[in-house]
């Protein structure tokens, strides 16, 4: 079986010159690349170096027409949802590879941003790759499957895990989870709960995230 290769809108780097970081936006369930790209000014305040790329989840959404899906959620079993993220983690694995590699950058510039299903998607594949990511933002999203981590992991990026108190699509107890599960492996991460935010990204949020990421990379920080 032939897997579908990603793509999806981009925006280039806010000084014109060539990229030397690039941020990988991971949309959640139901939606597309055009979801997130327009994030993509806050963290080029920090990182007008940085080129942004927003890719389409390779998979048709299974409950709408019109939307994508990393991995159908028809069935929310542990193990129905981790065998659909074993199913996109090579996508992404691969799609990471060519896009640093067409830019001549390694992991050490990469910074993924996911919100959702897509924070689910990235914190799977990113703990398991060959070289750690500078950053990987999580907003809404759960650690899947963390008792396979001892054994899996390869990696300890710095990750930032960002969750509405009152979020009713994934709840905000996956967020303390997702810290223990990650400080026992020795992950460095940071965690930022938002009270009277729902399932979405607010400014607190997008705050905290370009902060870091401009911390990382020597950024001026933010007047803010």
């Amino acid at each position: 079986m032939t897997l579908p290769s990603l793509s999806g809108p981009s925006v280039p780097t806010a000084s014109g010159g060539p990229a030397k970081q690039l941020v990988v936006f991971l949309h959640g369930v139901g939606a597309d690349g055009d979801d997130l790209i327009g994030l993509a000014p806050y963290f080029a305040e920090r990182l007008p170096d940085a080129e942004f790329l927003s890719p389409h989840a390779p998979f048709p959404f299974d409950m709408a027409e019109g939307c994508r899906q990393w991995f159908s959620l028809q069935d929310t079993a542990p193990q129905s949802v981790l065998a659909g993220i074993k199913v996109a983690a090579p996508l992404l694995d691969a799609f990471l590879d060519q896009e640093l590699a067409a830019r001549g950058l390694t992991d050490e510039q990469l910074v993924v941003v996911g919100f959702s299903q897509g924070t689910m998607l990235a914190l799977y594949v990113l703990l398991r790759r060959s070289r750690p990511c500078a950053v990987l933002v999580g907003f809404s999203g759960m650690l899947a499957a963390p008792d396979l981590l001892p054994a899996e992991m390869t990696v300890k990026p710095r990750i930032l895990l960002i969750h509405g108190e009152d979020d009713p699509v994934v709840p905000h107890g996956f967020l303390p989870l997702a810290k223990n599960a990650l400080e026992l492996m020795g992950v460095p991460v940071l965690t930022l709960s938002l009270p009277d935010l729902g399932h979405g990204i607010d400014e607190r949020g997008l705050d905290a995230a370009t902060d870091l990421v401009g911390q990382v990379f020597g950024a001026e920080p933010s007047d803010q």
